[in-house]
């Protein structure tokens, strides 16, 4: 019996040390896991900051392009209401050179 106990020992022995060693393995893999995950996060920041200055002239070209845009519709609007403005002056006018001649041949209505 104490052959079969020993063998029952070392059976318990080498499968402690198989689990020792699968713990090891997966420790190694996990840190290795990490070290690459940390490597593909650093890799990808770096491409992120190499296509800053494109992200950048994108941002601003678009906005140029919408200033350019609001500029040019302020621009439609003011012309619009400087012909508003003026069909209106020369309306009043025309209204006040009839009246000033009709003042003119007629001083008696004023």
């Amino acid at each position: 019996m104490s052959e079969e106990i020993e063998d029952e020992l070392q059976l318990l022995l080498d499968t402690e040390l198989q689990a020792e060693a699968l713990v090891k393995e997966a420790e190694l893999k996990r840190e290795q896991m990490i070290r690459q995950a940390r490597e593909d996060a650093r890799n990808v920041e770096k491409q992120f900051e190499a296509r800053l200055p494109e992200l950048r002239a994108s941002f601003m070209e678009k906005a140029e392009e919408r200033a350019v845009q609001a500029v040019a519709e302020l621009a439609r609007r003011y012309e619009e209401r400087r012909a508003q403005l003026r069909s209106l002056a020369k309306s009043r006018e025309d209204e006040a050179v009839r009246a000033a001649v009709e003042l003119l041949l007629d001083p008696g209505r004023g």
